[in-house]
């Protein structure tokens, strides 16, 4: 779902970062509710934090995951701590990286930018998502 709208150029025209494209775009598919307000949480994240350290996708991602699934009670943050080390996890073995500095110099061109990244972070979430509603 996320992935597919990606791949289709989502937020490229608006000029997005790595973890806006993320969280807009799961805000659109999974129907998080965030206004344009909640959604300026992003901004900061692109670029590993403007600091390269860790993705923008990734941390976009694991906002999302926090939309959807934390509540007030401990089990439901559990849940997205868990969930959220599950992405790091599998980020990581897929893509060898989870900051900035290395994915950008394996993945990054002037073409594409960072679209392997952040369509990687997206399909890792989109599976994460899909296999927990299923329960």
């Amino acid at each position: 779902m996320l992935a597919e709208l990606l791949r289709n150029g989502y937020g490229n025209e608006e000029g997005l970062n790595c973890a806006e494209k993320i969280l807009y775009g799961a805000n659109e598919v999974y129907k998080l509710g965030l206004d344009k307000e909640a959604l300026k949480v992003a901004s900061g994240f692109g670029g590993g934090m403007g600091i390269e350290s860790v993705c923008g996708a990734i941390t976009g991602a694991i906002m999302a995951i926090g939309c959807l699934f934390a509540n007030k009670n401990t089990q439901e943050i559990k849940k997205t701590r868990d969930l959220s080390k599950k992405f790091f996890n599998v980020y990581e073995s897929e893509m060898g990286y989870i900051d900035c500095t290395p994915l950008k110099k394996e993945y990054r061109t002037e073409e594409n930018k960072c679209s392997d990244v952040i369509l990687k972070a997206a399909e890792i979430l989109d599976d994460i998502i899909e296999e927990e509603l299923k329960r």
